[in-house]
C-alpha cells in the first residue's frame, strides 16, 4: 500500500482536475449534463483510480487502475477536443490542459510499466501479445 499523495502523477492529475472544474465552469449550461459532465468525469476519475490502485494490497491491482487512470486520460483527451471544436473553450485553455495531460499519459504509461516489471520478470512474456502491440 502506497501514500497516493506522494505520487507526482496524482498530484497533477490532481491539479489538472482542479482546473478542468474551474474552465468548464464557464461552459453553456445546457451541457451541465452533456459534454462537461463527461470532461469533469473523466478527468476526475485518473487521479480516484491512481488513489483506488495505491491503496490495494497488490501491484496486479495497482496496475489494473493504472490502465484505468491511462483509459480515462485517452477518455479525457477526445472530450477536450470535442469541446474546443464546439467553441467551448479557447485554444490557450485547451492547449495547457492538453499539454498537461499528455505528460500525465506518458507518466501513467511509465508508472505501469515499472509496476508490470515487478510483476513480470523480464523476458517471460514473450510469446504475449502485450495490448500496446496490436
Amino acid at each position: 500500500m502506497r501514500d497516493f499523495k506522494d505520487l507526482k502523477v496524482w498530484r497533477l492529475s490532481h491539479e489538472l482536475t482542479l482546473d478542468v472544474y474551474r474552465i468548464t465552469k464557464d461552459f453553456p449550461r445546457d451541457e451541465m449534463f452533456g459534454i462537461t459532465s463527461q470532461i469533469r468525469r473523466s478527468s476526475l476519475s485518473i487521479p480516484a483510480n491512481i488513489a483506488e490502485g495505491s491503496g490495494r494490497k497488490s501491484d496486479r491491482e495497482l496496475l489494473r487502475f493504472l490502465q484505468i487512470a491511462r483509459g480515462s486520460a485517452s477518455e479525457l483527451e477526445y472530450h477536450l477536443i470535442l469541446a474546443r471544436d464546439l467553441g467551448y473553450m479557447k485554444n490557450g485553455e485547451f492547449g495547457l490542459l492538453a499539454a498537461r495531460l499528455v505528460a500525465i499519459q506518458r507518466m501513467l504509461t511509465s508508472f505501469a510499466q515499472a509496476v508490470r516489471a515487478k510483476i513480470v520478470p523480464k523476458g517471460a512474456d514473450r510469446g504475449s501479445t502485450s495490448p500496446g502491440s496490436r
